[in-house]
């Protein structure tokens, strides 16, 4: 299915964001820290005039998580609500500034291994987006069209480690894994009008440090 970047596809999205019940962690992982994600739809560029999201790839030299691919977002400050911090973290990583007016709704909670209680925000940037990548956390910044996280993009496999199944989302000929393939994975399926639940997702065994 092609997503045109056009009023109909935004106004679309956010009627399926709206009617979305999404999962929150409630009282059950105190312990986690909180963290959101913006899972920002721009412009396409290849195909031009479609709907794309927007993932970084991490930089080498970062503390945690380096040379993995991620959506814009990272810890909340005190205080700070999810969506704040995902505009934030998105003006931030990338250079794209959004007033809340951009919001058009939010995804289920995801507790990581790492440590973090993740809240994906869902965000559409109006007219041209001129992504501008910061040096110190962000290596690449990539452009990827809704038309690639179709059914077939995503796969499941075990691990020793854990008996929950791993996701991972195929883009190009890169692999992505959980959380930010949790995140696609089921933002695809509220693409294609599903409620699927994704917090029983497991990493790969690297991400839980």
């Amino acid at each position: 299915m092609t997503y045109p970047f056009d009023a109909s596809t935004r106004h679309d999205i956010a009627e399926r964001c709206a009617a979305f019940s999404r999962a929150t962690a409630g009282d059950a992982t105190p312990a986690l820290k909180h963290a959101a994600v913006a899972v920002a739809l721009v412009e396409s560029e290849n195909p031009a005039g479609a709907t794309a999201f927007v993932l970084t790839r991490r930089t080498a030299d970062l503390r945690a998580h380096r040379n993995q691919w991620a959506l814009p977002g990272g810890r909340c400050d005190d205080g700070e609500t999810p969506v704040a911090a995902a505009l934030r973290e998105l003006d931030e990583e990338v250079g794209l500034h959004l007033a809340p007016d951009a919001v058009l709704g939010l995804l289920d909670d995801y507790p990581t291994r790492s440590g973090y209680l993740i809240t994906p925000v869902v965000v559409w940037a109006d007219g041209k987006a001129d992504l501008r990548p910061s040096a110190a956390e962000v290596a690449s910044v990539h452009r990827i069209p809704l038309a690639a996280i179709v059914a077939d993009a995503f796969d499941f496999v075990t691990i020793p480690e854990s008996d929950r199944r791993v996701v991972r989302v195929h883009i190009g000929r890169h692999r992505i894994h959980a959380p930010t393939a949790a995140v696609i994975y089921q933002f695809s399926e509220l693409l294609a009008g599903r409620t699927t639940r994704v917090a029983d997702l497991e990493q790969p065994v690297f991400a839980w440090r």
